[in-house]
Parts: C-alpha cells; sequence; structure tokens
C-alpha cells in the first residue's frame, strides 16, 4: 500500500503567476530542505522550490505544505484556494505564519506557529492519521540541538549550491526594519557538530555540489566564540567555497577573518545598508561605520572574499545629494556586488510602527513589500528621488566596464601564497560566482523593479508606490 504525499512548497512569486519570475540565485532558501529533513517517512516527500519552477496544481500530493513570507502571504491564500478546489489539504508555515497568525489561520486547514523542529513531525502524523488541529504553537525560541539534516536530494538540481544550513538563529543587532525584531527572540546557537553532520549528510550529491555551501545564518558572527569553532571544522572538509552571512563589526576580529580564508570562505553577504551615517543611525545599525567601509572590502578582497552586500534607498535621512554622490561612493569603497532594495517598513517592526504613527504609510497591499517597490512616504526624499537613484545606480554600478573594473580589482588584490595551480582554480570558481551575482542583480533591476514601477522620468510622473505590470 502507497504512503500519502506531502508536497513541500517555498513560496516566491509574490505578485501572482501572470508573468512568474524565476529568480538565478545561487542556492535555495533552507526552510523547505530543512521541513522535508524533520518529516517522519510516513509519507513521501516532495519539495519545490516556486523560484526556479512553477506550481503543478494537478500534483497527486494528499498534502500541500506552503513555507513564505509577509510579502508571498497574498499569493499564498490564492495558492491554498486552488489546492482545496482540488480537495487538498493546505498547511500554512514560515515567518509571516508565525507572526501574524490570525491573518493565516481562516485561509489554511493547518497552521503552524513559531519554528517547526519540535511540532512538524506531530502534525505529519496527525495529517495521515486524519486527526490534524486548525492550529499547533511550537514553544519560543527552542534549543537547537539535534535537528536533523536537511533533505538536500530533494533540492532541485538548476541550483549551482545545494548544500544549505545555519548554525545559529537569530541576531545580536535590532536593526529597525528587520522582521526579527517583530518577536524578540535570543540568539542561539546550534552544536558544532550537527552543523558538520549537515555539511557531510551528502552522499548522494555529485561530487562538485558537496564541495559547496551556504550557511544561512542571520548573523553568523553573533557569537564569535562559536563561529570561530564552526569555522575550524569546516576548514577540514577542505570544502571548494562556502557562502556566509554575518555583520561588519566581526570584521574587527583578525582570527575570525583568518579562519574564514581557512574554512575556504568565497563569498560573503554583510549588510551595507547606507555609505551616510545619519541614515544607518536612523535605522539602528550603528556597528557599521562608513569611514571603515573601504579598508575592510579591501581586505577581504585581499584574502579572495567576495562580498555581496545589501544596499537600502528611502531610509529617512537619505537626501538628494546623498543620492547623487552614491554611485562615486559605491565605487570608491567597491564592494564586489549589492543588493539593492528599497527600505520595506515590515509589519511588527520598529520602522512600520515609525511609519504609520507618523502617517506615511501609502499601501497596505503585502505584495509590494519586496523592497522592489516604495510602500511609504520618505522623509527628506521625493518618491522620483528613491526611484531615479535606484536606476542611477543600477546603471552605472552594473555596467560592463564597472563590473570588469571591480572583477580585476579583485582578482589582482590576493595576497595568499598558495599553489598557483590551487589559486587559479579558486579564482576561476570565485570569479564565476562574482559575474553570476552581478548579472542577476542587474537582470533583477531590469525585471522586476523598473518593469513593476511607474517611471516616466521625462513627464516627472513617478508614482508613489510602482504598480504591477
Amino acid at each position: 500500500m502507497s504512503k500519502p504525499k506531502l508536497l513541500i512548497i517555498v513560496l516566491f512569486q509574490n505578485l501572482g503567476e501572470e508573468y512568474p519570475y524565476y529568480a538565478r540565485s545561487p542556492a535555495p532558501p533552507l526552510a523547505g530542505a530543512l521541513v522535508a529533513g524533520l518529516t517522519p517517512p510516513i509519507v513521501d516527500v516532495e519539495l519545490l522550490h516556486e523560484m526556479v519552477r512553477p506550481i503543478n496544481y494537478d500534483t497527486d500530493a494528499d498534502f500541500i505544505a506552503l513555507s513564505f513570507m509577509d510579502y508571498c502571504a497574498p499569493h499564498a491564500f490564492e495558492v491554498a484556494r486552488r489546492f482545496h478546489e482540488r480537495s487538498k489539504i493546505v498547511i500554512a508555515g514560515g515567518k509571516y505564519a508565525s507572526t501574524f497568525p490570525d491573518a493565516v489561520i481562516p485561509h489554511f486547514d493547518v497552521t503552524v506557529v513559531g519554528e517547526a523542529e519540535q511540532v512538524w513531525p506531530q502534525v505529519v502524523e496527525d495529517l495521515v492519521n486524519g486527526r490534524h488541529q486548525k492550529v499547533y504553537h511550537a514553544p519560543f525560541a527552542p534549543s537547537l540541538d539535534n535537528i536533523p539534516p536537511p533533505r538536500y536530494d530533494l533540492v532541485e538540481s538548476v541550483f549551482p549550491v545545494v548544500m544549505v544550513t545555519e548554525t545559529s538563529r537569530g541576531c545580536i543587532h535590532r536593526c529597525s526594519f528587520c522582521q526579527l525584531t517583530v518577536e524578540n527572540k535570543p540568539y542561539r546557537v546550534r552544536p558544532v557538530k550537527d552543523v558538520i553532520r549537515d555539511l557531510t549528510a551528502i552522499k548522494t550529491l555529485p561530487y562538485p555540489k558537496r564541495k559547496l555551501a551556504m550557511l544561512m545564518d542571520n548573523n553568523f558572527g553573533g557569537d564569535i566564540e562559536h563561529a570561530k569553532q564552526v569555522l575550524r571544522e569546516i576548514a577540514k572538509l577542505k570544502m571548494w567555497a562556502i557562502g556566509i552571512q554575518f555583520s561588519f563589526d566581526c570584521l574587527h576580529d583578525k582570527e575570525y577573518v583568518d579562519l574564514l580564508v581557512k574554512a575556504n570562505c568565497g563569498m560573503a553577504f554583510i549588510g551595507l545598508e547606507s555609505l551616510n551615517e545619519p541614515s544607518l543611525a536612523a535605522i539602528h545599525k550603528r556597528h557599521n561605520h562608513v569611514d571603515e567601509y573601504q579598508q575592510l572590502f579591501r581586505m577581504l578582497r585581499q584574502r579572495r572574499i567576495l562580498t555581496f552586500t545589501g544596499m537600502m534607498l528611502a531610509i529617512d535621512e537619505d537626501t538628494p545629494r546623498y543620492y547623487e554622490n552614491l554611485p562615486d561612493n559605491l565605487a570608491r569603497v567597491s564592494p564586489s556586488s549589492i543588493l539593492m532594495s528599497i527600505a520595506i517598513p515590515i509589519p511588527g517592526t520598529p520602522l512600520h510602527k515609525r511609519v504609520v504613527a507618523e502617517n506615511r504609510l501609502t499601501d497596505t497591499n503585502l505584495a509590494n513589500y519586496d523592497g522592489d517597490h516604495l510602500v511609504f512616504r520618505p522623509k527628506s526624499v521625493t518618491d522620483q528621488d528613491v526611484f531615479r537613484a535606484y536606476k542611477r545606480i543600477n546603471r552605472l554600478f552594473f555596467s560592463i566596464p564597472s563590473i570588469l573594473r571591480r572583477w580585476w580589482r579583485f582578482v589582482t588584490a590576493y595576497s595568499g601564497e598558495e599553489n598557483p595551480a590551487v589559486q587559479v582554480a579558486k579564482t576561476i570558481l570565485i570569479s564565476i560566482f562574482f559575474f553570476s551575482l552581478n548579472y542577476f542583480e542587474r537582470d533583477h533591476a531590469n525585471r522586476r523593479v523598473y518593469a513593476n514601477a511607474s517611471l516616466t522620468e521625462d513627464k516627472g510622473e513617478v508614482g508613489a508606490t510602482p504598480k504591477r505590470r
């Protein structure tokens, strides 16, 4: 007798499916593979990432589990409706379901509130036995011990990197725009042995994909000594390259940087956010210091670590003059690539509360809370200033000459003493990621921001909120 089937879908198409957009992301989000790893073997499991392939509504799965963030909530409700029309049982989980369950529960048969590890196996058993509850509440900030490894074998092969895991949850900083401020959970770390087990639970993967990994921590260096222990153990695995996310203040610890190199960290995602000190103070990101940026980026280039950095517009202290100088200042500090976004007042964050209190919110459609739309009135710049700056920065930063200059600066900065053959091989591998990141971000701006924005600048007509295609 065949088992029931569970289909786990990680949603991505916040603007629906009429104009689907498939991201050229190097790695999937962790949520889907992690939930699949938590699932008991009483069901067959399929995993689908909507960022790389469309939903099959005619699936033979009995249960549909949707994981989604705030901006995908409207789409999630529509997906659930369509599956309900086919008599499927639909389960909700993820950040939005956990922080705003009352908005989610009416649309789903089951809603999981909180971190799934301690409740998901029971949810699956109840589904199979026909006795599921409407809501399952996970413990608040549970221990991260003994979490099973993610199901990398279920991740689509189109992702260059399929091994994704985490060494910690939360962040020690309280940036006012960050979703982590909605619930004040403590920073927690996983046992080092469990992390290494995740990175070696890969026997069925092709050999090249066993040698690349992404650590999806919100801030890998939040507990710097724990991070160092993890890096020492990863170094023993002889990975080709790993990607890590951490905050700038970690780079003041020389041993931490040395261990990044020994562990073959090839890419670091760092929240740059702004090159304007008052703007950083406005979003409570005081651990960033603009006068250090150039030196720190140079240091990472010398250690052959790509820097993929978040860059935010429409912060309250931004000014037209800051926008005018921003392309030149970005060229001066020279991150390898930038993830450009417009500030998002995510519901529940201090930024959202301030914008609402000051009556500056102009759009309540969560589908537009994705960083590609402007949903509030900035304090010191106009909507037109924001979108013009966005277009100008992307046009200049991602021009072919600019990309080539940054690449040459990167490949010629290395100051190590490796075997020449190893050095060439690593340079080629990291260069592939360099060009992929830059192409992806340039393409994203063209397809998602400009196509959705009402930007007829010649007529001076820039709406408060970009429109859908």
